[in-house]
């Protein structure tokens, strides 16, 4: 199905089949529903005839209401004590081989998964027994107020069971994966069907018998809303009702933030209840442009659909662009998805540019609030914050994950994510294990699973910070320290690597990668990598086995085929993480272990140059003592990083993007300090990111910025004005203002970054991505200096940076500046600025 196509949702045909399907709403009753006319219980819902006239009839008519009210509530309460009957049924024997030297579950486990289960069984038990005699020997003049009003004061087993139903799922999880016995026994529970049903058993999964009881209490206050409506005020039923709804109600109120929100949404073609098992938002290429979706996946398919626009004050509702029956649906490997269109990939830079748009507007929105600002100020900022995150979801995703329905069609939708990716293909293979049907859903049957969607979502807003309350956390600014040690827990030798992603701007995206270490069982990685966050809350770690099989590589760039071996999530606890030492941890995932250390440095710790106590090495020491030193007239370790990456790296994808290996960069940094004369030779061997990471971090240890912290407000003003001849002038005449030996390296460097920008269409950097790299680390202002521009951590990546970046493209984007024409150019007016 494709709501693109020609089946349009009709309206309702008259006398046509309602689908079992309940309604949260008090004003439709549950037993009206097509549950409640299967359960045969031989009532007629026509009134019966021989009523007296007038208000006696609308009385009488009230009452045969009630009882069928109740009708349809007793049978449900059958069903449901066979639900709970099936539940228990295995718990004896459970219990029995708990004792024994080979227990299937330890007594502390079954205790977990069916707490409170016999409990509620007893209630509900003696409830049916006592309610059961009254409808069948019905009366208008019966009182059962009495037995609502007991069942509702009893809820507080229900409370107890709401607490642990998380756990309780958890726990059957766990032992399923780790008990063949228990799995069997878990994947079909045998439960009776009701007296008068033709079927004498259907089988359910334990997980959804343990879903029951929270659904019934939503049933039980349901059914107490109806019978009230049709309760006369003066019957002596009226008062007890009323209470046992205010008890229920507040009950329902008080738990409803802890229930797993996977409600039921009608059922599956062999009768099974439909459960939403994930959702969330992703990208989908649709006809060439980007469009965000909220895709719902459910037991037996996945529905791709949109929010519909509505009035203020109107119910929300989603509208269904397609849906694909997982019996349909197959994965195309990347050989077999050569029709797919192409992704139109957004530049670097344009992705930079915005995120720096996005911190700058935050910033203001935390002025205003220091300031007590407007909250009108602060809503029109959050509301361009909000479009421009939103522009940054909707292009940032590259990663395609394909999907295609066996009968035709196929669809694409981009992620950040790798993890995610296989978070959404494993969760569909794992329901496609089961025995599923094909099918085809009439508009009718579309329209209620399309209407359930909104009241079954779990992720109710698109993943962007505008979206987060005032009081979450911000997450951490600054630089996360990660060292990848080892892993093990491999069944055989593989080529193995692993990837870090953080999320960053609401999304995730992957910040580094390890080597690949070759067939072993137990990878040695011992890596270490220097991460940006921003407004990060958590790092995920990939395992993956590397692919060589040259048929599999795929022609798109983002297509990754390497088979995910594990992944696992850490949150990253500003306070745990906020100490100077290294904290070891362990990811376990999928049977595998993964051991790392990580440190973090917040952004005002690592933007501090500290000059080196030692004057004999090249970090930390001033330009103009090295080069005296040296007696040359660009430092050595410039000249030699930059011939290497000329010779090598020029056509690297990312270079000086990506981050080099950090213990690499410190074994450079140690050989350039002691000027050792095996510089060169280990400069040939060394990976090319790591000699790019070393020149950036002799600019970034300075003692202060290449161009000076004395000059840095002028070059503020300077690139802030407007006039092109004005701007010219004032920013030839600062360069010629600095020291001979900061010009010289300056220009050097200048000329090296056009040389390295005109292989953009290889190595994917162009002006502006160096210009994004080295502008804050040629710029930056020394402690001192600093400390009159730091305010907030995120004000960092904002106004200021953005100035350092676009100084430096200014001068990326001019024709070459020769020192001697500069110095003797009487072109310029040397008027102080």
């Amino acid at each position: 199905y494709d709501a693109e196509g020609n089946e349009e949702p009709k309206a309702l045909p008259e006398g046509s089949e309602t689908m079992p399907y309940i309604d949260e709403s008090p004003t439709m009753s549950p037993q009206l529903s097509a549950r409640g006319q299967e359960s045969g219980d031989g009532v007629s819902p026509t009134p019966t005839d021989g009523l007296g006239t007038g208000g006696e009839r609308e009385a009488g008519k009230g009452l045969e209401m009630r009882k069928l009210v109740l009708s349809g509530f007793l049978a449900s309460e059958e069903i449901y004590i066979n639900q709970l009957e099936a539940l228990l049924l295995p718990m004896k024997p459970l219990k029995a081989t708990a004792t024994t030297s080979q227990p299937v579950l330890t007594l502390q486990q079954i205790e977990t998964i069916f707490y409170k289960i016999q409990d509620i069984y007893e209630i509900h038990k003696e409830f049916y027994d006592s309610l059961c005699p009254k409808v069948q020997q019905w009366d208008s003049n019966v009182t059962m107020g009495h037995l609502f009003q007991k069942l509702a004061s009893q809820l507080g087993v229900y409370k107890a069971f709401v607490d642990n139903y998380k756990i309780a799922l958890e726990t059957a999880e766990k032992c399923s994966h780790s008990n063949y016995q228990f799995q069997k026994i878990s994947e079909e529970l045998k439960v009776k069907g009701p007296k008068d049903s033709k079927e004498s058993h259907t089988s359910v999964t334990m997980e959804a018998l343990l879903y029951k009881p929270i659904d019934r209490v939503t049933r039980s206050t349901l059914v107490l809303h109806d019978l009230l409506k049709h309760t006369p005020a003066d019957h002596p039923d009226y008062p007890l009702l009323q209470d046992a709804l205010r008890i229920s109600q507040n009950f329902l109120s008080s738990i409803n933030e802890d229930i797993d929100p996977r409600r039921t949404a009608v059922t599956t073609p062999k009768g099974e209840t439909r459960q939403l098992v994930k959702d969330g938002f992703l990208v989908e290429l649709s006809e060439g442009s980007r469009k965000l979706r909220h895709v719902f996946l459910f037991t037996d398919v996945l529905l791709c659909a949109k929010l519909k626009k509505t009035a203020v004050g109107k119910h929300q509702q989603y509208d269904c662009k397609w849906y694909v029956p997982l019996a349909d649906l197959v994965f195309p490997s990347p050989e077999e998805s050569e029709h797919c269109p192409q992704v139109h990939v957004i530049p670097d830079h344009e992705l930079e540019d915005m995120k720096m748009k996005i911190s700058a507007i935050k910033s203001e929105v935390q002025k205003e609030k220091a300031n007590k600002g407007q909250s009108r100020a602060i809503e029109r900022l959050k509301k361009k914050m909000f479009e421009n995150e939103f522009w940054l979801l909707l292009n940032s995703p590259a990663i395609p994950f394909r999907i295609h329905n066996r009968n035709g069609k196929s669809y694409l939708f981009l992620l950040s994510s790798d993890y995610e990716r296989s978070e959404w293909r494993e969760a569909i293979q794992k329901l496609q294990k089961k025995d599923l049907q094909a099918f085809v859903l009439s508009s009718v049957e579309l329209q209620v699973l399309t209407g359930s969607c909104f009241k079954l979502r779990t992720v109710h807003n698109i993943p962007v910070t505008s979206n987060k309350d005032d009081d979450e956390s911000p997450g951490l600014y600054g630089f996360l320290h990660v060292i990848v040690h080892s892993a093990k827990g491999f069944k055989q030798s593989a080529n193995l690597y692993c990837t870090l992603e953080v999320d960053s701007f609401g999304y995730f995206v992957s910040k580094a990668k390890t080597r690949v270490f070759r067939d072993t069982t137990e990878p040695q990685w011992n890596e270490e990598f220097e991460i940006e966050l921003e407004g990060s809350q958590s790092l995920r770690i990939l395992c993956y086995e590397k692919c060589y099989d040259k048929t599999k590589l795929n022609k798109d760039n983002n297509e990754i085929v390497d088979k995910i071996m594990g992944k696992g999530q850490i949150q990253l606890d500003p306070q745990a993480v906020q100490t100077k030492n290294w904290h070891m941890d362990v990811i376990e995932m999928n049977g595998i272990k993964v051991e790392f250390s990580m440190k973090f440095t917040s952004r005002d710790m690592s933007l501090k140059r500290t000059p080196s106590k030692k004057q004999t090495g090249v970090f930390g020491v001033k330009i103009s003592v090295v080069t005296k030193r040296e007696r040359s007239k660009v430092p050595y370790i410039v000249r030699q990083c930059i011939e290497e990456v000329e010779k090598r790296g020029i056509e690297e994808v990312g270079i000086y993007r990506i981050s080099g290996v950090a213990t690499d960069i410190q074994a450079l940094k140690a050989v350039f300090d002691a000027n050792n004369k095996d510089i060169l030779v280990m400069l040939s061997d060394m990976d090319i990111n790591a000699i790019a990471g070393t020149l950036k971090l002799y600019f970034r240890e300075l003692p202060e910025p290449l161009l000076t912290d004395r000059l840095y407000p002028a070059f503020m003003e300077g690139i802030a004005l407007s006039d092109p001849a004005a701007k010219e002038n004032c920013m030839m005449h600062l360069l010629r203002s600095l020291p001979d030996p900061n010009l010289i390296t300056f220009l050097f460097l200048l000329e090296h970054l056009k040389r390295v920008a005109e292989k953009e269409p290889i190595n994917k950097m162009s002006l502006h991505n160096l210009a994004t790299v080295f502008g804050p680390t040629l710029l930056r202002p020394s402690e001192g200096e600093s400390k009159a521009h730091l305010t907030l951590a995120s004000d960092i990546w904002s106004h200021d940076v953005m100035a350092q970046v676009q100084v430096l493209l200014y001068y990326l984007q001019h024709p070459p500046i020769s020192f001697t024409e500069l110095k003797r150019n009487t072109l310029y007016f040397s008027t102080d600025v």
